[in-house]
Parts: structure tokens; C-alpha cells; sequence
């Protein structure tokens, strides 16, 4: 596993830990049930305090991405059916939203576009 913490990055450093090993959980750098550092191990080694792999190891294991199996450490769950079936309910409780609102599909699918561009960049279209 390979982290890259930039100080200088608007990003918090939890979040660009987060985010770092979450996608490498995804795209299958880290396999299912890679042990991962020890949250104080990993704070060691990237110069960070020890709360900050914390809150990001925490984030993880709330979204589905890591697993914490007591005492024998914390590991790379299956994530990707997880992510999806959290995403599917998510996306489900925000259809039966908007059309108690009354907004209409165009409305609704423009409301998206907009929340994942701001939370992804200008690369959604």
C-alpha cells in the first residue's frame, strides 16, 4: 500500500487518506482482506497524528471499505458490492425525496449532476 499525504493539498490529510485507500480497495490495489497498518503504524510512518488515521479509518469502515476484526487488525472488506448496495439506497430514498418534493425527472437527474460535480469536479457530464 502506497500513501501520499500532500500538506500544501486543500484536501484535510484524513480525506486524502481516505480517499487514497478507498480507491485503491476499489480498483484492486489493495485485495479483499489486505491487512492494513495499525492505525498507529500508519501514522508513524506518514507523519500524521494518530487521530487523523483514526477518522480515516473510521470513515472506511463506515463506508464499507475496510473492516476492523477486533484485535486481529483491520482489513480490505469486499467493498464494491457494499459501496453498491449502500449507492442503491441512497439513490432510492432520494427518488422517493424529490418526488415528494414534485420535482419531475429532468429536475431530479439535474440535482445530481450538480451534487457529483461538486463533489467530483467537472469531469461528471
Amino acid at each position: 500500500m502506497t500513501l501520499k499525504i500532500h500538506i500544501d493539498d486543500s484536501a484535510p490529510p484524513y480525506e486524502q487518506v481516505r480517499a487514497q485507500i478507498s480507491e485503491q480497495a476499489r480498483s484492486g490495489g489493495l485485495p479483499v482482506g489486505y491487512r492494513l497498518p495499525t492505525v498507529r503504524g500508519l501514522a508513524e510512518s506518514l507523519g500524521l497524528a494518530v487521530n487523523t488515521v483514526a477518522k480515516a479509518y473510521r470513515a472506511l469502515e463506515t463506508d464499507g471499505v475496510i473492516e476492523t476484526r477486533g484485535r486481529n487488525g483491520t482489513f480490505v472488506a469486499a467493498a464494491g458490492s457494499a459501496a453498491e448496495r449502500e449507492a442503491a439506497v441512497a439513490a432510492q430514498a432520494y427518488a422517493e425525496r424529490v418526488r415528494r418534493l414534485g420535482l419531475d425527472e429532468g429536475e431530479a437527474l439535474a440535482a445530481v449532476r450538480d451534487a457529483l460535480r461538486a463533489a467530483y469536479g467537472d469531469a461528471v457530464t
